[in-house]
């Protein structure tokens, strides 16, 4: 196949890869019209896997057969999930050949042929919003079917253990329970051929499944390469996932991957690439200690005025040592600070008072200002930044906030929170990009949606990240993208380095890589040797992955607009890599297969040509599914019908940050598939929409109950006696004094273990939402070493009629 793209429609196989950065994953398998009670059925589908290290690359054949009586409309349909490019397409018929041609956008041909507008219907029949690849493959007669070519490249995730986790598409494995209404079918009939071949210098040493396997067959004497296959019939209830454990799960491993040997020496693709995977091993920090970082808060000014009770939470929550500050959308881009400012109790109160009670601005938001400035003022030394930011609406600008985001990609992380559909996108591109997280929120679950965040924010990091390279003579390295300047615990950074150059003989050269980074203040470094010897089985994985990184870093210069020079390199490489960018696109080409003769004089006519539907939709998410027939929706005569419009198949659209997910304690998780692997985990956002409609009070009058509390902490975590804390604990401040240890030398003790004993005298969503106020307060008392804190405790228990036991105190 190769990754050439060729501007003639006259190809056998034209190849297109997918840029597909929005993480989600639909996994909606087919769609059709049918008339009758038949329809189109999955006779087979057979897929190749080949994983590399932490990047895959996806073969599959699927074979479609119209089972009705009559003609039947086909558009296919692939959602693009994280990390993923697909990079092939091809479908086939008895009647013709449909292929895409990826062109640079100022010589696109636009709107074809007839079957447009069910693309267009398409868009609207999602309840939620992202992207999909879609072509309209035309009329398929009775009794005969399409066979759909599809490949994709993919990087895989990494388990703590150092495994590689890779989730074959539902696209790919159907649930039969899942879809089986689709076209008014009580039966989905399928089978699946799945193979997987398996290449690690370090050695293959050990897979796992929810499902049957074939043994493990080595094919090289150092297990370097491994085969392993489906065994019988797939499970219908679940996903197929397949954990690869590699020899030596080291820090920082380094996998060569030759060049096409089509391509010139010193391009893209024509030169080796090395597939770096950084994961440095970090433990875990107690919680409520002294800890560095750089939050800054981009608060969108209509979220002031429905969540205050968020802001305060979180703010109150920020540990000692750490460094913050907060931006206000509005027609200035200042902040609270000229600059970020250590987290003490006298610059956390002038905070809270500098910030606006309600907005200011009508007009359109200055998201895009903010995070210029931000990006321009510098961080405190040693303090990972990230940011926390806030959309209630679409910013109109927002092509350049996610290429100013993209720009500083690797200084910062994002924590994004959209509360409106149409800023979903948004949300979730700029978490993407900085390996943040995106949430939906509600004003009913917002504080316990930003809280979670932040506990993840609270992860440490390995910080100062960098990497330097030995080779032989007449080589030298360039790393794609750059490298991330931290990276957190339970994360892991994929990069690409390509390497240029010739030596003496590569067969036996070796190079060295150095990882150093600074750990809790102490100096750390990983060095490892790996060979030079280019190797793969000719499928570009990563190749294909490091243009879509590449074109990632030309983007902000590209949609800035300084000059033509880095547009023109961005679609130079898609069109030679494949791989599409904001700058290409699509045109589907179909050649009709039948023979046709002229009378007069005889001559063989060539192959009819004609431009199909065929390009990356962004589903607008506007679809309200009906209360009264939730798995379907009416579709007029001549229409295809979506299932992305279904509540069932959307269900699958997501793995953590793809959905979106409405986060929180009333939210509720997505049961583990049967014997699934997976940690992974997912909040329908139909059940909590049901869950805050019923629930929504008690979230709510939780948080009323421990918002006072919680605003008379200090920020050290401590609490001073008055008159206000007495009121919240519902005693007399007379009785709190008169009823204090003889032990307790200082009230703030006294204070503080009140106040940790009445949060957890309350119900447990009201300790959900203080975990992080309570670390801070416990650290403080353990700092202040108070002499028998159990009859302080006893005490405390006594004059608030509750039984918390000990070990609150870690005692």
């Amino acid at each position: 196949m190769g990754g050439d793209l060729r501007a003639s429609p006259s190809q056998d196989l034209f190849s297109f890869p997918l840029f597909s950065d929005i993480p989600l994953f639909f996994e909606i398998p087919f769609y059709c019209q049918v008339r009758s009670e038949e329809r189109v059925l999955w006779c087979i589908a057979v897929v190749d896997v080949a994983i590399q290290d932490y990047v895959a690359d996806v073969a599959s054949e699927l074979i479609y057969q119209n089972k009705s009586q009559s003609s039947t409309e086909v558009l296919f349909v692939f959602p693009l999930g994280p990390n993923m490019a697909i990079y092939s397409f091809q479908a086939r018929s008895e009647d013709a050949n449909v292929q895409a041609m990826l062109r640079d956008e100022v010589q696109q041909l636009h709107k074809a042929t007839g079957g447009w507008e069910n693309l267009e219907y398409l868009r609207d029949q999602s309840q939620y919003p992202g992207e999909v690849f879609a072509c309209f493959l035309g009329t398929l007669s009775p009794g005969s079917e399409v066979v759909v070519t599809l490949r994709f490249v993919q990087e895989l995730s990494r388990e703590p253990d150092g495994a590689a986790h890779f989730v074959l598409p539902p696209t790919l494995h159907p649930h039969t329970k899942l879809y089986a209404w689709n076209c008014r079918s009580s039966k989905l009939h399928y089978s699946l051929l799945l193979s997987a071949s398996l290449q690690s210098p370090r050695g293959v040493a050990n897979v796992q499944a929810n499902f049957a396997l074939t043994p493990l067959i080595y094919t090289a004497q150092d297990r370097s390469t491994a085969q392993v296959s489906l065994a019988g019939s797939p499970p219908s209830q679940h996903d197929l996932e397949l954990l690869v454990y590699f020899g030596d799960p080291t820090a920082v491993s380094a996998v060569v991957e030759k060049g096409d040997p089509g391509a010139p020496p010193g391009s893209l693709l024509g030169d080796p690439m090395v597939l770096v995977t950084l994961a440095p091993s970090i433990p875990e920090v107690v919680p409520g200690q002294r800890q560095s970082g750089e939050f800054i808060f981009l608060l969108d000014t209509t979220f002031l005025e429905h969540a205050q009770d968020s802001l305060l939470f979180l703010l109150k929550s920020l540990p000692l040592g750490c460094y913050f500050n907060i931006y206000c959308y509005e027609e200035t881009s200042v902040g609270v600070y000229p600059r970020s400012v250590e987290y003490t109790q006298d610059n956390l109160t002038e905070a809270l008072r500098r910030i606006p009670s309600t907005s200011s601005s009508l007009g359109d938001n200055n998201l895009l200002g903010i995070l210029r400035s931000v990006y321009n003022t510098p961080r405190p030394r040693g303090h990972t930044r990230q940011l926390f930011i806030f959309m209630a609406r679409l910013p109109p600008d927002k092509e350049a906030i996610t290429a100013e985001v993209c720009c500083h990609r690797n200084s910062h992380r994002c924590f994004s929170f959209c509360f409106s559909q149409d800023s979903a996108a948004l949300a979730m591109a700029l978490a993407r990009e900085t390996g943040g997280e995106a949430t939906y929120v509600s004003s009913d679950n917002s504080t316990t949606a930003v809280l979670q965040c932040l506990k993840r924010a609270l992860k440490p990091a390995a910080e100062g990240v960098s990497l330097s390279w030995t080779l032989p003579r007449g080589l030298e390295v360039e790393v794609l993208g750059g490298t991330p300047e931290s990276i957190f615990q339970g994360q892991h950074s994929l990069l690409y380095a390509q390497i240029h150059g010739q030596a003496q003989d590569m067969m036996v050269a070796k190079g060295v890589m150095t990882l150093q980074y600074s750990l809790d203040g102490e100096h750390v470094t990983h060095t490892i040797e790996f060979p030079l010897c280019p190797k793969g089985d000719g499928r570009l994985a990563g190749h294909r992955l490091a243009a879509r990184c590449l074109l990632k870093r030309l983007l902000p210069e590209a949609v800035s607009g300084s000059g033509d020079e880095p547009r023109q390199r961005a679609v130079e490489i898609s069109l030679t890599s494949g791989i599409i960018c904001p700058f290409t696109s699509y045109v589907g080409v179909r050649t009709s297969q039948r023979v046709t003769w002229y009378r007069r004089p005889l001559a063989l006519l060539p192959p009819r040509q004609s431009l199909i539907p065929c390009q990356v939709i962004e589903l607008r998410g506007s679809h309200k599914v009906s209360s009264c027939h939730p798995m379907s929706i009416w579709v007029p005569p001549g229409w295809l019908t979506a299932v992305c419009a279904s509540w069932l198949a959307l269900r699958q659209l997501t793995h953590g940050i793809a959905a979106l997910p409405q986060r929180g304690a009333c939210s509720k998780a997505r049961k583990p598939p049967p014997q699934s692997i997976s940690s992974l985990k997912y909040v329908d956002p139909m059940e909590f929409g049901f869950c805050s409609s019923i629930f929504g009070w008690w979230c709510s009058e939780a948080i009323a109950e421990c918002q006072e509390l919680v605003a008379l902490q200090n920020a050290d975590g401590s609490w001073a006696i008055s008159s206000r804390l007495a009121s919240v604990l519902e005693v007399h401040e007379a009785e709190i004094k008169g009823k204090m240890p003889d032990e307790v030398m200082e009230p703030s003790i006294w204070a503080t273990v009140l106040a940790v004993t009445w949060l957890h005298r309350h119900d447990k969503h009201c300790q959900d939402l203080c975990e992080l106020l309570e670390a801070k307060a416990v650290t403080w008392l353990c700092s202040r070493d108070v002499p028998q804190l159990d009859k302080c405790l006893e005490a405390a228990n006594t004059l608030l009629g509750s039984s918390v036991k000990p070990s609150v105190f870690r005692l």
